[in-house]
């Protein structure tokens, strides 16, 4: 058994199944690479989870939380940069890892994988339902509350913000004012319809099959940069200082809960935001030179997401007090604050924001089939799972399943769970990586390396540390949830993949 555990896959074998695939054109340079990356990770990070994390955990001191999050990235980044050119393919951690570190590695790797995209997909389309029910308000058009939110929330009719979740902060303000919160309209909600919808409806699309370009890409980060940009530079002016006191709010006396505990809590839930920048490291075979070109990729779609982040967090924590920000639409809510006089930006933020999250719910439903699809031609999951449509030519089976399953956890889990789920898993993963960069020094020195990682050891090493470090801050349920999933993941490979794993049964035909 330990023998197979450790079973690598060859490279011949990889080279082998992507016959005819593997010719792509090495078109891409920095700045096509850079603008990828952007365009995977600016979504539902800026747009979604800034203002829920500074509510709950960080207040205006997210800020901070950002800053610790996107070091991690960036030591992260350059270890798959590394991965990258050493195994220039089409491809993610799964396949590296598989190729390098062994089956058992490579499988804990996929299956940690699931919960970064098919979580991922469900978690950005309930930021998309905040926004899209800002804006049908805005078109005075309202869907029944209790088909608004994750089954089982109590939504308050809270005057001038409509039906919103309650937090402890939230209703003392109200109380300040005046306002009786037991006197509120309430209902309890059944699930969130529009979150489903645009699952549902992207899943079919991805079924019938989708062609995206760099050219399409790039179009999108230009509008989505600039409607950024556009809320940083107006929101400017609206800004009360007196939001961001205090800027690090005191701990309630539990962890994570403000003080600095919260900041580490915050940077391990908005470590979401950053996900996406893996992307670069798969393009590294459409790049014209990648040991020069992926870590400009990466590192500089890392720097410039980081950026935007902290200047979206420092204004919106001014226009709107972070009590208040518990919300799936913060953004819109920083705009709706700013006044009538800018009522002609609430339509343009909310328009752009629903369709940067639309891009990354498609990218997150079209990555998940693909490893499904991947561990399935492996051996390690049924050939279900890698049957192609005649017509379309997807795995819209594989598609079909995920579609089903990100529906229902969208429309029955809160943002907070499902944000925390895809941080602790994606952290997981890059610790994993990180890791394997290391030993993969010292046990395979004599691998060509076109890129290495810099300041070796420590980069894996701080980067480990760091990730480690939000994953610790991470509330005790979010460990139990990842617990149970890894061990269901071991029973499906002891169970099932173990015994049919084509890898091993190569290796074992060409055993000399």
């Amino acid at each position: 058994m330990k023998e197979q555990l450790f079973a690598k896959k060859p490279l011949s074998l990889l080279q082998q199944e992507m016959t005819g695939e593997n010719k792509l054109k090495r078109v891409l340079g920095p700045v096509s690479l850079t603008s990828l990356g952007i365009g995977a990770i600016i979504g539902a990070g800026i747009f979604v989870l800034t203002g829920s994390t500074a509510a709950l955990y960080s207040g205006p001191a997210i800020v901070i939380s950002f800053i610790i999050s996107g070091l991690a990235c960036a030591f992260a980044g350059l270890c798959y940069a590394e991965f990258a050119a050493m195994i220039p393919i089409s491809g993610s951690a799964y396949a590296y890892a598989y190729t390098t570190l062994g089956e058992f590695l490579a499988w804990i790797i996929g299956w940690d994988l699931i919960i970064e995209y098919l979580f991922a997909a469900s978690t950005v389309s309930v930021g998309w339902s905040g926004y899209m029910l800002s804006l049908l308000h805005d078109l005075n058009i309202n869907i029944p509350a209790n088909m608004t939110a994750a089954t089982g929330t109590v939504l308050y009719n809270i005057p001038n913000m409509g039906w919103k979740p309650m937090t402890d902060a939230l209703a003392k303000e109200l109380a300040q004012g005046g306002t009786i919160v037991s006197a509120l309209p309430q209902v309890t909600a059944l699930f969130n319809l529009p979150a489903m919808f645009i699952i549902f409806v992207l899943t079919l699309v991805l079924i019938k099959g989708i062609k995206e370009s760099s050219t399409f890409n790039n179009i999108m980060v230009v509008v989505k940069v600039a409607v950024v940009l556009l809320f940083i530079v107006f929101g400017f002016f609206y800004v009360k200082a007196g939001n961001w006191t205090p800027f690090i709010p005191e701990n309630t006396g539990t962890f994570g809960h403000f003080g600095w505990s919260g900041i580490l809590r915050g940077a391990g839930v908005i470590f979401f935001a950053y996900i996406g920048f893996d992307a670069v490291s798969t393009a590294a075979q459409e790049a014209k030179n990648p040991q020069k070109d992926m870590p400009i990729g990466i590192l500089g779609s890392l720097t410039v997401s980081t950026i935007l982040y902290i200047l979206v967090a420092i204004v919106l924590t001014g226009i709107v007090s972070y009590t208040q920000l518990n919300v799936p639409d913060p953004v819109a809510v920083g705009v709706d604050r700013m006044g009538e006089g800018m009522v002609w930006l609430r339509p343009i933020i909310k328009i752009a924001a629903l369709a940067g999250l639309t891009s990354v719910i498609l990218v997150m439903l079209l990555g998940q089939p693909r490893i499904f699809y991947s561990m399935s031609k492996d051996g390690l999951l049924p050939p279900l799972f890698s049957k192609v449509h005649e017509k379309y030519k997807t795995p819209f089976r594989s598609q079909l399943l995920t579609g089903a399953i990100a529906m229902i956890l969208a429309g029955i889990l809160p943002i907070s769970i499902l944000g925390e789920l895809v941080s602790i898993g994606t952290l997981l993963a890059f610790v994993i990586v990180m890791i394997s960069v290391l030993v993969l020094r010292k046990t395979r020195p004599e691998i060509q390396r076109p890129f290495k990682t810099p300041f070796m050891p420590w980069v894996p090493i701080l980067g480990t540390i760091v990730c480690m470090a939000q994953m610790l801050a991470l509330p005790f349920d979010t460990w139990l949830r990842l617990i149970i999933w890894m061990a269901l993941g071991f029973a499906i490979y002891f169970g099932y993949g173990r015994h049919r794993s084509v890898v091993h049964k190569y290796n074992m035909e060409h055993k000399q």
